[in-house]
């Protein structure tokens, strides 16, 4: 077993225990759910992304919806649409953001309203370098239904 294979086994089983969200070298930061409405059948999930080596998010659940997605919003012929990813790369040391108009994560045929406060759990399968794919458990808070964004002290900004 090479010395790098067990530091990043160390890292990893470091991370579950300080209770940050680590897995295939994936930091998962302000997870958050968009609140609905009583008839709503489909909101989105948002979240920070990075990674030291590089991985690549290919797939997505979540126990309070049917269908799980990963979304982009993209600008075609002047309209904005909405279309699935097969998978997100996540580039070693570039912050990926899901957030509203952009990638996020979109949750239909919910079972049953989100209201805010109300914790929504979602599993991300990662595929490291090794192809290898893991599970990352998220928990993201239920924020208002007007939430735009996350709160500033949780905003990174990156250029």
């Amino acid at each position: 077993m090479s010395l790098t294979f067990k530091i990043a086994g160390l890292a990893f089983a470091a991370g579950l225990f300080a209770g940050s969200a680590l897995a295939v070298d994936l930091e998962v930061t302000a997870p958050w759910v968009r609140g609905t409405v009583p008839a709503q059948k489909a909101t989105g999930a948002f979240m920070q992304l990075s990674s030291k080596a590089g991985v690549t998010l290919v797939g997505v659940a979540s126990p309070a919806a049917s269908v799980v997605e990963l979304h982009e919003m993209v600008v075609d012929n002047n309209m904005m649409k909405m279309r699935a990813l097969p998978r997100l790369d996540v580039q070693a040391g570039k912050l990926v953001e899901l957030k509203p108009g952009s990638y996020h994560v979109m949750l239909i045929d919910l079972k049953k309203p989100l209201a805010k406060g109300e914790i929504v759990p979602i599993t991300l399968k990662v595929e490291g370098k090794d192809k290898k794919v893991e599970l990352v458990e998220v928990k993201a808070e239920v924020r208002d239904l007007a939430a735009a964004t996350a709160p500033a002290m949780d905003h990174k900004h990156t250029h």
